[in-house]
């Protein structure tokens, strides 16, 4: 199966909870946003996400709910002999004013917020089913992206083989204008019909867009193959895209005959379509 990069998982487990966002992006990167006491296990955490995931930009935060926050506590001693200080400097330079609480606490030494436990298997059994709940988001995307992908690439094959049926209208009529043309620019002076054949085969040549058309049937059958296969395709898919759209590019500038122009046209706006769904595939 292939997944979608964009996704949002959650879940708690005793204090913790975990939310974890994912949208594309074309390399693994990660912004975690957790309390200070839980540092010591982010690497852990980005472990985790590494070995479930391998594209996609994913934010991640941990919050602790619940009564289980930080204790504040306050350095009585250094607290007294603060006080003593300041009522001293404060007679030292005959300054006004009461030293209350609120001029205390703006001195932030004295303050200091205990970490509580960290019960770090809850905190684990929450990161991993968000991150299960994540895939499981991603996978569902990535199977509507997968149907999507089937029908148009149906359609293209449709739309190439019809190019294919025209292609040798296509080219003779090319030639009949040719033929036609010089008939306008020398009327009735007779010309020299092997240099004519000659000139009529470079023509011929030079319309021929078999090969594109070949080629286009087998990027198509390479797209398929990557999509039955599963997994981190996405880089692969955009790649193929791009060859098929050179290949139509190709087609279109080689033949000029409306209908095929068309049809070019109308694959070049599934490819676009396709290739905006890719940059959203892991």
């Amino acid at each position: 199966m292939i997944q979608s990069m964009t996704g949002y998982g959650a879940a708690e487990k005793g204090p913790f909870r975990v939310e974890v966002r994912s949208v594309n992006h074309r390399f693994m990167d990660m912004s975690l946003k957790i309390p200070q006491n839980l540092g010591v296990h982010e690497m852990s955490l980005r472990n985790l996400i590494k070995e479930r995931f391998s594209r996609g930009r994913f934010d991640v935060t941990v919050s602790v709910t619940g009564e289980k926050g930080h204790r504040v506590r306050i350095d009585v001693g250094s607290a007294r002999e603060l006080h003593r200080a300041l009522i001293s400097l404060k007679e030292e330079l005959s300054l006004t004013g009461d030293i209350e609480v609120v001029t205390m606490a703006g001195f932030r030494d004295l303050i200091f917020a205990d970490d509580p436990e960290c019960d770090s298997g809850a905190l684990f059994d929450a990161f991993s089913e968000a991150l299960s709940v994540l895939e499981d988001m991603r996978l569902r995307e990535g199977k509507t992206m997968l149907n999507d992908f089937f029908l148009r690439l149906a359609q293209i094959e449709q739309m190439n083989d019809q190019i294919r049926l025209l292609s040798p209208d296509a080219v003779h009529a090319c030639k009949e204008k040719f033929v036609e043309r010089l008939h306008g620019l020398f009327g009735d002076v007779a010309f020299d019909e092997g240099r004519l054949l000659q000139e009529a085969a470079i023509m011929a040549e030079k319309t021929d867009i078999s090969e594109e058309i070949t080629r286009i049937n087998s990027h198509i059958a390479q797209v398929k193959e990557i999509l039955h296969g599963g997994g981190s395709i996405g880089r692969k898919i955009e790649f193929l895209l791009q060859e098929l759209n050179r290949e139509i590019n190709t087609v279109a500038s080689k033949v000029n005959d409306c209908q095929i122009t068309k049809l070019s046209i109308e694959i070049k706006a599934e490819l676009e379509k396709m290739r905006e769904q890719a940059q959203n595939i892991q």
